[in-house]
């Protein structure tokens, strides 16, 4: 009874260890074909029925963990891409061959707050269309409070700090309501007493430095302008400028470089850009303007510059028209070389020469010709007649008539049908080159000979394979114009020169221009190298008789073609974004004052826009009115009153009841 339970065990063992085997080969097979989850499954079937095997627990952990981090980084980068399903379903299917795995938790965790940052930021960024800056503000700032790095957000940081309406960056500034209208008709007064009239108005105070001419005179007539336009255009008429002391206080000052010194602020502002180069963008504002303080560091890709508000503010609009990303492009190039060659070797190859050979004594021993043939033998240690080869002084000679026997008959014909397939793919900025180059580097070693120090050798290496050369701009059109530069070289022979070593290169080339659309596929080919080469190897006479000549000749005919075909097709990857009219496009003042007369008024910076249409005649109302303040000897113009149609006339307005004579 023992031996019977005994044997059983011993079978129930067997069986298990059978079972667990076919559970493990069919998960490997499960794995190697991509049924990850189902091989997985099988593996730890196998390991569960054979704990103590080791090879099955080795060969389950480490494909697992290969698997999972080679999963793990594609999810990773699916969700820095914003693909959050993809990535979710990759963290899933770690979670099913690895349900404690903390990365991939932590992963559907991030997840899950990415796609409420998502949705936060796409709020915010609709609420910033709108102008609604705090409400967009206040969801950056919850975005940002929970994932400071979150590149989104820091972006749409940026640009509500950019929306956001700044203050100038002269600190003082005037309370005074220069926006109101005002209405001056004034012809040879003193400027002075002008000034008093609009101090009057607008409650402003006029402080003048000493070398402003007393006796300047003003002509202005303007009606309905503001009083921030017609101060400017006091000063602009009469070499004047000007600086806030305060929020009621103004400095007029003779306008010239020694006066602009003494009292035009200056201001310092710090460009990191991201794109353009420092140096280039340096240049670009001293060519436009004139700003002579400007600090450049490479490493920072800082600039730095000081002038006065009115120029920095421009210089911040041509700096965003051109710190802008380049255009990238992929290229997806398949290099292909077709090698169709037939070679056929049919007839009998005879011998090209014919020797003899002669007997000395009754001994034999082995005796050859000149030609290889083989004459006669003799036994070892008799002596040999003069003409004739003792194989026991040449043995090698017996080698050579092995090599080449007397007669060969030559029956062979061989096809080859070669295909060498290159197929990079390859990212490449906007007017940058791209060089692929796919094969060998050939050694070539060179001996030297130097005076007093002997034979010096080095050596080189060659370049030999498919090299690609590119080069793409990318319009804004979508069309990508390619520089191509392709070269396909192979070792025919290798030539020897004594201690150095050349090589002879079989080359083949083409260079041309391509204007594709993205996308695009262009084909290059038509290299061609077509080669038929035949040889006849004959008896002299009878290789040239009639059909029995085959009997003494052989045949080599060799054919040969090669073809390169090249196919390219462009994949622009992002484009430059053009920047809106508003910042490509600005007043920049005058030729001797940068920004200084950007608009009438305040020497700000405004976009270019077409001048309003004339303003009408202000009514009659309490605080409404045009102001005009009497100055004393001053008579200003005082035009009639006019009364102004209730609805536009379409015929002469009828004249009032009783016309004034």
């Amino acid at each position: 009874m023992k031996r019977v339970l005994f044997f059983l065990l011993i079978a129930l063992s067997l069986m298990a260890g059978c079972a667990s085997n076919k559970a493990f080969v069919e998960g490997k097979r499960m794995v190697a074909e991509g049924k990850v989850e189902e091989g997985f499954a099988r593996l730890e079937q196998a390991v569960k029925e054979s704990p103590g095997n080791a090879e099955y627990k080795t060969y389950l952990y480490g494909q697992r963990e290969r698997i999972i981090n080679q999963w793990l980084a594609q999810a990773s980068t699916a969700q820095l891409n914003g693909q959050f399903d993809e990535a979710e379903a990759i963290y899933s299917r770690i979670l099913k061959i690895d349900p404690n795995n903390p990365r991939a938790n932590a992963g559907l965790d991030g997840l899950a707050r990415e796609r409420q940052h998502k949705k936060q930021l796409d709020e915010a960024q609709a609420l910033l269309q709108k102008g609604s800056l705090d409400e967009a503000q206040t969801l950056v700032g919850q975005v940002l409070a929970d994932n400071p790095r979150q590149r989104e957000a820091k972006i749409l940081q940026r640009k509500l700090n950019e929306a956001r309406p700044r203050e100038p960056l002269a600190s003082p500034q005037l309370k005074s309501a220069l926006a109101r209208p005002i209405t001056l008709e004034f012809r040879d007064a003193a400027l002075k007493a002008v000034f008093e009239v609009i101090s009057r108005t607008a409650g402003i105070n006029f402080v003048f430095d000493k070398d402003v001419r007393p006796d300047l005179k003003a002509t202005i007539f303007v009606r309905n302008t503001t009083i921030e336009d017609a101060i400017q255009l006091l000063l602009v008429t009469n070499q004047l400028d000007r600086r806030i002391l305060n929020d009621n206080t103004i400095m007029v000052y003779p306008n010239n470089p020694a006066k602009q010194k003494d009292y035009q602020e200056l201001v310092i502002k710090n460009f990191y850009l991201a794109n353009a180069e420092a140096k280039d963008t340096a240049n670009l504002l001293r060519a436009l303007l004139k700003t002579r303080d400007v600090f450049v560091d490479d490493k920072r890709n800082l600039l730095v510059i000081r002038d006065t508000p009115q120029a920095v503010m421009l210089a911040e609009k041509l700096i965003a028209s051109q710190d802008l990303a380049e255009p990238e492009a992929i290229l997806e190039v398949e290099v292909l070389e077709v090698n169709r060659a037939r070679l056929e070797n049919l007839g009998f190859e005879w011998p090209s020469q014919i020797g003899y050979g002669l007997l000395q004594g009754g001994s034999k021993t082995s005796i050859i010709n000149d030609s290889g043939v083989v004459s006669e033998t003799t036994t070892p240690g008799s002596t040999v007649a003069p003409g004739v080869i003792d194989l026991r002084a040449e043995p090698s000679r017996l080698t050579t008539f092995i090599a080449n026997p007397a007669l060969l008959l030559n029956l062979r014909a061989q096809d080859t049908n070669a295909n060498v397939l290159a197929n990079p793919r390859i990212r490449v900025k906007n007017h940058e080159k791209a060089k692929i180059h796919i094969g060998d580097k050939v050694p070539v070693f060179t001996s030297t000979a130097v005076v007093n120090a002997g034979i010096a050798q080095s050596v080189s290496y060659l370049d030999v394979g498919v090299k690609l050369e590119v080069q793409p701009s990318i319009g804004l059109d979508d069309d990508v114009t390619i520089d191509v530069g392709l070269e396909v070289s192979s070792i025919v022979k290798q030539v020897d020169f004594g201690d150095s070593i050349a090589y002879q290169i079989g080359s083949r080339a083409a260079d041309t221009v391509l204007r594709l659309r993205d996308g695009e596929t262009q084909v290059l080919a038509g290299l061609i190298q077509d080669e038929d080469r035949s040889s006849i190897t004959k008896i002299p006479g009878l290789g040239d008789l009639p059909l029995l000549g085959r009997l003494f000749s052989s045949n080599n005919d060799n054919r040969s073609k090669t073809e390169i075909v090249l196919l390219i097709t462009p994949r622009i990857v992002h484009n430059l974004i053009l920047p809106d009219r508003k910042t490509s496009e600005f007043r920049a003042g005058t030729e001797t004052s940068i920004g200084g007369m950007g608009a009438v008024g305040g020497g700000g910076v405004a976009p270019m826009a077409p001048p309003p249409a004339p303003a009408p005649a202000a009514p009659a109302a309490p605080g409404g009115a045009p102001t005009m303040v009497p100055v004393p000897g001053i008579v200003p113009y005082q035009p009639a009153p006019v009364t102004p149609p209730a609805t536009p006339p379409a015929a002469p307005a009828t004249p009032p009841a009783t016309p004034a004579r």
